[in-house]
């Protein structure tokens, strides 16, 4: 050792203070040194080992929502809530049991409808209904459109705007009604004008496309579930030619039934109309009835006679294209005659079973839905001519439109809109009755010569009190056959307040054989 630096330190020691400040000193450098390095090693490490991972960001809500908020807020203002109040006398009446299996005898029919609009419970005796829908303003100055089935029968209705304060309802009145199309338009009033909302061509959507549907579920008011296009062209109840849905599976539940289902553009482009559901609630598959179709109806509906006039020539073909009858007829396209009806303008005009009509003014047919939607859309009065093949020949026939609802009204399930002159009148028993033609036995397996069908019951009417329903057949009354109109008529004017009634009815869809029970009450 130097020493000189032996004798620096004998120095030190002596002076015990500096001694101990020295050595202080030492070793706090040593540790901050040594922390130094520590941490550089370890960021180095942390810094090697974060190289291969990306950090995480949490996407704008925005981006993810705002079209669908957009249009939201866009339609909900003219998108209502209506509220209708009505009289149902005993629904669901068990109206007999069959001799054997038990059970209810409920209508297939009825049946078929509760799967798509949904039942009414199993309440007895008459109650006073409360039921919920949806619907769209069209117009600023207060007509909505909604369905014939929101409103129809309804005593009151009631429609509640979205801005509305609790409790604010506006009265509506039915301004007119399509039965074929399920279509209604109401209207409300005030010295305001109201939110519109816009409609779509229907026609331009496809399969796919994302769709919006805007009502109120349950009661709910102001709900937008979204889904897609599933499918065009749906038809889904018989004899209802008019009613060409779109499928879609966005959520539609009972009370949505009259609201709009909406495009990315904001525009409605159909209204909601019915589900396929097993228990009155959604499952996946909804139908809205086109915005096009809704145009054509609404402009009728609201104008002098507020009805919809379609024309028809009064033939009937095959629902759906067979090409085992095009290749028997000798035809490649075209609609074949399967019945023309007596003293229609197709029989006037000379047309038979097995025509194929190709072409109506010049212009082709491929298959009914077309040729059904040329002649509907005429007024009745216009001739058109009629292009057909007649045994392997093309032929000509000039034919005059006439009124669908005058020549189908007679029909079980149609309503006589038009209002015949010959048109039977209501007896005192609150009910109209129909001769039975064959053309109706045949279409309902029944006897041509045995009743009367029953056209209409009024409500709350004695035969509504008993069961007696629209499309039942009257067999009987007070034991005496009755065949024809006058036969009930007479029979029916000889009854007097307080006498027992007694109906031997054979029940719609009863067919040829059976479905015969007794409907008695004692005449008020």
């Amino acid at each position: 050792m130097d020493p000189r630096a032996s004798g620096f330190w004998v120095r030190l020691k002596a002076n015990r203070p500096a001694y101990t400040l020295t050595i202080l000193a030492t070793l706090t450098l040593g540790i901050l040194i040594g922390t130094v390095i520590s941490k550089g090693v370890r960021g180095q490490e942390s810094k090697k080992g974060a190289e291969s991972a990306a950090p995480l960001t949490v996407p704008s809500p925005q981006q993810l929502s705002n079209q669908f908020s957009q249009i939201s807020k866009q339609l909900e203002p003219s998108v209502v809530n209506i509220n209708t109040e009505s009289t149902i006398k005993n629904p669901h009446r068990r109206r007999g049991v069959p001799d054997q299996g038990g059970g209810d005898d409920q209508n297939p029919f009825d049946d078929f409808f509760d799967r798509f609009f949904g039942g009414q419970g199993g309440q007895q005796g008459p109650i006073r209904e409360r039921s919920l829908g949806s619907g769209v303003i069209v117009d600023a100055k207060g007509y909505i459109v909604t369905n014939r089935h929101v409103v129809e029968k309804a005593d009151r209705i009631r429609v509640k705007l979205q801005d509305d304060p609790p409790g604010v309802l506006h009265d509506a009145r039915v301004v007119g009604s399509d039965q074929e199309t399920d279509l209604a338009v109401i209207k409300i009033e005030s010295d305001k004008a109201f939110p519109v909302a816009k409609l779509g061509n229907s026609d331009s959507m496809q399969v796919g496309d994302w769709v919006l549907a805007v009502g109120s579920p349950f009661g709910l008011q102001e709900t937008v579930t979204a889904g897609i296009v599933s499918a065009k062209g749906r038809n889904i109840v018989p004899n209802r030619q008019f009613q060409s849905f779109i499928q879609t599976d966005a959520a539609i539940n009972p009370g949505n039934s009259g609201g709009p289902l909406v495009n990315m553009a904001g525009e409605v482009i159909g209204i909601n109309t019915a589900i396929l559901t097993d228990t009155n609630a959604y499952a996946g598959v909804g139908f809205a009835l086109p915005s096009n179709t809704v145009v054509s109806v609404y402009n009728q509906l609201i104008g002098p006679d507020h009805r919809v006039a379609r024309g028809s020539i009064g033939i009937e073909f095959a629902a759906q294209e067979n090409p085992a009858i095009a290749r028997v007829y000798g035809v490649s396209g075209g609609v074949t005659v399967a019945n023309v009806i007596a003293g229609t303008p197709a029989e006037q005009a000379g047309l038979k079973v097995g025509d194929t009509i190709i072409s109506v003014d010049g212009k082709s047919v491929k298959n009914g839905d077309e040729l059904v939607a040329d002649i509907a859309s005429r007024k009745p009065g216009t001739k058109v001519d009629l292009g057909f093949i007649r045994n392997g020949k093309k032929q000509e026939a000039n034919v005059t439109v006439s009124d669908r609802a005058k020549l189908f009204a007679a029909r079980l399930g149609e309503d006589d809109e038009a209002g015949q002159e010959s048109a039977p009148k209501e007896s005192k028993l609150g009910l109209t009755v129909h001769a039975i033609t064959s053309e109706m036995a045949d279409r309902l397996d029944i006897p041509a010569d045995k009743g009367v069908i029953v056209q209409d019951v009024r409500a709350g009417s004695f035969a509504d009190d008993i069961g007696v329903a629209r499309g039942d057949v009257i067999l009987e009354v007070n034991k005496q056959p009755v065949n024809s109109e006058a036969e009930f008529n007479r029979v029916a004017s000889t009854l007097k307040s307080g006498q027992d009634v007694v109906f031997l009815v054979r029940q719609r869809g009863g067919g040829r054989q059976g479905g015969t029970i007794f409907l008695a009450g004692t005449l008020p």
